[in-house]
């Protein structure tokens, strides 16, 4: 393996690769180790002497998908990635990582598969936090319409007739009852968006979302910021709804307009083709591709460290006015389209939310709606 350093430098490639924290394992097309790192031998409960003397197949099950992507890897020579995969075997016992396979400039086929070790319960929570959320909060939303905008009705209601004959400054004070009674509704009426009915899907031109969205920030919220945008004009349909596309990338800009309210406030909007990434679709066996990343990036102060396990769950805000019920939205809707949504900081200052997102072609439509029509049946029985 050849890595690049700085002149002058003395670093031990092995060493680096030994500071990893996920494993690393080189690799020929028929399974053959010629090289892993120390977290490889956790991971498998094996020394890398043994390793380096075995083929992958002897820890791991030969119709793996691991042994297919890394076929593609050497075959494409390109980065191939699959979220969520489950490795499982006597030898290393059950695990779920993602799992990210290169191959190397070398004229042995070789490949570099990196092992990003997840829990189960990690596993589960990331397909269905963002569903189980929802659920949770519409539960919520619906005891509120009864218990709440009722009695709302009648404390606005009275408020409105002691206004009637109030004076001025007690004017005041039933106009601020209102107002707030008016808030709790309104709150309530959005938590109610957080159903979970099944989604209608087609093809979706992802740049005219993007389009009307930015035209919505420059003459709105962000009319005072610059907007950059990279598109990559080749991309196909994504496999989605366009209303509710809309309103995640809407969600998205007006929260990073908000975190750049500076004379340099800048908001990045860019889509690229990538290859190799796969996600299980919730309620079956299907492996979904998402080649079309979304991202959306500014350069304001970026995610408080604090806040980034729990950013997408309902009523977490940076915000001292905010519902917190935005990005807990936003990842419903990615997690309904059978998507990804990640969240990093930028080196320069500010952060990104990428968006990774299946691109729409009729078997996938179809298997889809099957999972989902089956899903339904499950839950209506229960």
């Amino acid at each position: 393996m050849r890595l690049g350093f700085g002149k002058g430098h003395n670093v031990d490639p092995a060493g680096v690769l030994n500071a990893i924290a996920s494993a690393v394992v080189v690799a020929d097309r028929d399974g053959k180790i010629r090289f892993v790192n120390q977290a490889t031998e956790q991971l498998f409960n094996t020394s890398a002497a043994v390793l380096c003397r075995s083929n992958l197949k002897d820890f791991i099950p030969a119709d793996s998908p691991v042994f297919s992507l890394v076929a593609q890897a050497i075959d494409e020579a390109t980065l191939v990635a699959d979220h969520d995969l489950l490795i499982e075997s006597p030898k290393i016992g059950r695990h779920a990582v993602n799992l990210t396979v290169g191959s190397m400039p070398d004229e042995n086929g070789s490949a570099v598969l990196t092992f990003e070790p997840r829990s189960i319960a990690q596993k589960i929570d990331n397909q269905l936090l963002s569903r189980n959320s929802a659920r949770s909060v519409s539960a919520m939303a619906a005891i509120l319409a009864h218990e709440i905008k009722n009695p709302l009705s009648g404390i606005r209601g009275a408020a409105q007739l002691i206004e009637q004959t109030a004076t001025e400054d007690d004017r005041v004070l039933t106009r601020l009852i209102c107002d707030e009674a008016d808030r709790i509704v309104n709150l309530v009426d959005r938590m109610e968006i957080f159903s979970d009915k099944p989604l209608e899907r087609g093809a979706v031109n992802i740049h005219t979302v993007l389009e009307h969205v930015r035209r919505l920030a420059e003459n709105g919220f962000g009319q005072n910021l610059h907007f950059e945008e990279v598109y990559d004009p080749s991309l196909p349909p994504v496999y989605g709804n366009r209303d509710q596309l809309i309103q995640v990338f809407l969600n998205l800009v007006k929260n990073a307009a908000e975190a750049v309210q500076t004379e340099d406030g800048q908001i990045t909007i860019s889509t690229r083709y990538q290859h190799g990434v796969r996600l299980a679709v919730a309620g079956g066996d299907t492996r979904v591709h998402l080649p079309l990343v979304v991202s959306v990036r500014d350069n304001g102060p970026g995610i408080p460290p604090d806040m980034r396990e729990s950013l997408f769950d309902p009523f977490v805000t940076t915000k001292p006015t905010g519902s917190g019920l935005g990005l807990a939205l936003v990842a419903k809707i990615i997690a309904d389209h059978g998507g990804v949504i990640e969240v990093k900081d930028v080196p320069t200052g500010g952060a990104e939310f990428q968006i990774m997102l299946p691109i729409y072609h009729r078997n996938l439509a179809e298997d889809v709606q099957a999972n989902q029509k089956d899903s339904w049946i499950k839950e209506e029985t229960l």
